[in-house]
């Protein structure tokens, strides 16, 4: 793999707060970063050397993208495999499409990491009303009923249990191919974020405790509560990941605790998390740059915490609190330049950290 020295182009698919994240770190570590996406002034476009505004299936648009950048990564795993394919004949684009074509389907995705020998929720593939009877007489209620692709924060899902009538349900997810999985008895949502080269090198980030509102990330606490086995066994968990999936990239791997202390792995993101915002400041390299360093094929960062600390998402009109956030010499704020505040709406975050004998707490 060539090394792509500072001064190189990176490009970016995705145009929201990650890439714009992203973005930042590539530019103080000297590159110049060109934003792919489909929407003008965006989080990412305000802070990046270039932007083209364009579709995901645009090729006269991607072609001269690609043709501006050294390399090619991206800020979310919904981007179609077909554009991935196209821009990897003309630039390197990491991670590749069978990681995407690994994370966008629910039902891939389980069976992958089940092959592995790792558990996750039982599950059952669903496409019609009789199979959903079918995998409910498995599985039993309550259960959750997803879409197999895209949905994040809560959408595209639908909680089961026995009073549920099932022909309301299968009529509100409009014969969309779907997955049944079984509800997972969790005392903890943990994540751990890791990054590998295509040298095969990986970096882990320490597992962080996630705790949500409405289905979307509310807090981060840094690093989990859980004993030191436990953190070996989940960062060994997403390093076969990483590994298996033949990453080059940064992923993150979203688990739950049991009540018996047995690891569940819940889902993968392709990209950078919203779990490790606060690496930015608590860690010796963030998530940021270490995507960076991944992609261009530099060596990793060291990604130890030197605090702990706690990460607060501000969603929707949360934002309206930066004066009083500022107020406090220890908040660290980060805004993500959108321009409407609306219900559900990641708008910044916000971290604190703490000494590491100190642990955090929401």
């Amino acid at each position: 793999m060539t090394t792509i020295s500072p001064g190189g182009h990176i490009g970016i698919l995705g145009d929201g707060q990650l890439g714009r994240m992203m973005a930042i770190a590539a530019a103080e570590m000297g590159y110049f970063v060109h934003i792919f996406g489909p929407e003008e002034n965006s989080p990412a476009a305000q802070v990046s050397h270039r932007s083209t505004v364009a579709s995901y299936s645009d090729k006269d648009a991607l072609k001269a993208f690609a043709e501006t950048v050294d390399v090619v990564t991206l800020e979310f795993e919904n981007i179609p495999t077909d554009t991935v394919r196209f821009l990897n004949d003309i630039v390197p684009v990491r991670p590749g499409a069978k990681v995407l074509e690994i994370t966008q389907d629910r039902l891939f995705e389980k069976s992958f990491i089940n092959n592995l020998g790792i558990e996750t929720a039982i599950f059952a593939n669903v496409e019609s009303m009789d199979e959903l009877i079918q995998a409910i007489r498995q599985i039993k209620t309550p259960a959750i009923l997803k879409t197999r692709r895209l949905g994040y924060d809560g959408k595209g899902q639908v909680k089961i249990t026995e009073s549920s009538d099932l022909d309301d349900v299968w009529a509100g997810m409009k014969n969309t191919p779907s997955i049944l999985e079984g509800l997972v008895n969790f005392k903890m949502e943990i994540s751990v974020i890791i990054a590998r080269n295509a040298l095969g090198k990986t970096a882990a980030f320490c597992p962080v405790e996630n705790r949500h509102k409405n289905h979307i990330l509310d807090i981060t606490l840094a690093p989990a509560d859980i004993p030191d086995w436990l953190t070996e066994k989940a960062i060994e968990i997403a390093e076969k990941i990483a590994i298996k999936i033949d990453l080059v990239g940064m992923i993150a791997v979203e688990m739950f605790i049991s009540q018996d202390n047995q690891i569940v792995v819940n889902e993968l993101a392709p990209r950078p998390h919203n779990s490790g915002h606060w690496t930015i400041e608590g860690c010796a390299t963030s998530q940021f740059r270490q995507i960076i360093r991944a992609v261009c094929g530099l060596p990793l960062g060291d990604p130890a915490h030197h605090s702990n600390a706690v990460m607060t998402n501000l969603i929707g009109d949360d934002v309206q609190r930066w004066g009083a956030l500022l107020e406090d010499p220890e908040n660290n704020l980060h805004l993500y330049g959108k321009k409407e505040a609306r219900e559900g709406r990641k708008m910044g975050h916000v971290t604190r950290l703490l000494p590491l004998n100190q642990k955090p707490k929401a």
